[in-house]
């Protein structure tokens, strides 16, 4: 579609001039006096207008053009206005880019100069309405630091609004890479805790020897190498909210006690006697199957119950397309800003392609790919290379069978490690170099059998 472009000049002769230079590339209206001007561009709202100063009824005074021009920009800031003034009126020219207009020409015209400063004029309209689009994206689709304008997640950011006002546990299911602890400190940021702690501990990240002591504290002389008292990160939480993160990875003795200081809301530090009273907001998260892992005896059904007063459950970002542009827009803005670069557009090979990719690893995934990008780019515009993504589309038959050969190689890998270390999962983990939650992940999607299961 042609950009819109009104030509506001009473003199016909150089009306029809410009009409037959333009007529090619701009969906063209013309007017002679600031009436008219004005109707058509009520009516019409080009993206950019050519403005003759010298208007009826007094076409040797600049009043009627400075009148239009400051009008025009009233009813849309972001027009851009080129302003065509005599030879001997460089006053007016610097008037009417004080008030605003985008740029001014003298008469005779260049035909050659105004196409390109019409070019450069229409570009900058349009990046400047989409950044306008994007901040109102922003605004109506933002929540803290999460982003989506559809449906799913309009309905995540009601259900976080709702909860937040209850002190109710709260389970967040999602797969990695969702913003889950996002999500997490949107509750606690909404919360009536909001001026206490936030403490988030990943549940997968700390050796089990280790876990007990980092949840619970520990009292001097208790093991070997505690030195002195030390609170642990439940007892920290008092007066906020504890984020227990990967908490399908939680050993099961730990899960003993954890289920203790949901229901009393006291806690024991280890090698401790005397109960210590906690009050702290709970909220859990994994990309887990919990219900799975309570059929195979890895995780309590009562703890589970505890946890999931409310459940949260964030979707994939293959889920939500209509969020994926928004969001790597964001991206692309953010990284140039840090990086002091002008962001860079997507191509449109890049922007199929964005549309195209499956997101196994969801916003942490486009995040990565979007900071690679700025950083590697050479030409003006983001190509599919850039983001490290095929820009064509293959073809589904050969999709499907190189993900065979993949979970074919995977699910003969996990089998031979689990039967060189008896089924332990924990070191079946570190020889592949996966965390146990992947793990079981990997094991329940390829339907590989358990060592005396």
């Amino acid at each position: 579609m042609l950009p819109r472009l009104l030509i506001v000049d009473d003199d016909e002769e150089i009306r029809s001039q410009l009409k037959w230079a333009l007529t090619d590339s701009y969906e063209l209206r013309l007017a002679g006096d600031r009436p008219s001007a004005l109707q058509e561009f009520r009516e019409h709202q080009p993206t950019v207008m050519v403005l003759d100063l010298g208007l009826p009824p007094d076409p040797d005074s600049p009043q009627e053009g400075l009148a239009l021009l400051s009008e025009v920009l009233d009813l849309a800031a972001l027009t851009k206005v080129v302003v065509l003034t005599g030879q001997e009126e460089r006053q007016n020219a610097l008037k009417v880019v004080e008030a605003g207009a985008y740029d001014f020409l003298s008469k005779p015209v260049d035909l050659g100069e105004l196409k390109i400063i019409l070019r450069r004029a229409v570009h900058l309209a349009q990046l400047e309405r989409e950044c306008s689009e994007m901040r109102q994206q922003l605004h109506e689709g933002g929540f803290e630091d999460m982003l989506g304008t559809s449906p799913n997640m309009q309905q995540v950011f009601s259900t976080i609004r709702k909860v937040a006002t209850t002190d109710a546990s709260v389970l967040i299911l999602g797969e990695s890479g969702t913003g889950k602890e996002r999500a997490a400190m949107a509750i606690h940021r909404h919360s009536a805790r909001k001026d206490g702690p936030f403490v988030a501990i990943n549940c997968s990240a700390i050796p089990e020897t280790l876990l007990e002591s980092e949840l619970f504290g520990h009292e001097k002389g208790s093991f070997t190498g505690a030195h002195a008292q030390r609170k642990g990160r439940i007892e920290s939480a008092i007066g906020g909210t504890l984020f227990l993160d990967e908490i399908g990875d939680l050993p099961l003795a730990i899960q003993v006690k954890l289920l203790r200081f949901l229901q009393e809301h006291t806690i024991e530090r280890v090698g401790g006697r005397s109960p210590i009273q906690v009050d702290a907001r709970v909220i859990a998260a994994t990309n887990m199957d919990l219900e799975q892992a309570i059929g195979e005896g890895r995780f309590r059904e009562d703890l589970f119950y505890r946890l999931a007063v409310v459940v949260l459950r964030l979707p994939p970002l293959r889920e939500r397309p209509a969020d994926l542009l928004l969001l790597a827009r964001v991206f692309l803005t953010r990284f140039a800003a840090e990086f002091g670069r002008k962001p860079p557009p997507l191509d449109s090979q890049a922007t199929a392609a964005l549309q195209n990719h499956s997101w196994p690893g969801n916003i942490r995934e486009l995040e990565n790919r979007i900071k690679r990008a700025v950083i590697m780019a050479d030409g003006p515009r983001i190509a599919p290379a850039d983001l490290e993504l095929d820009g064509a589309t293959a073809p589904a038959d050969a999709v499907q069978t190189l993900q065979h050969v993949r979970e074919e190689a995977e699910r003969s890998l996990i089998e031979s490690s689990l039967r060189r270390h008896a089924g332990k999962m924990t070191a079946v983990a570190a020889e592949l170099d996966i965390s146990r939650p992947t793990l079981y992940e990997l094991i329940a999607k390829l339907g590989v059998e358990r060592p005396g299961k």
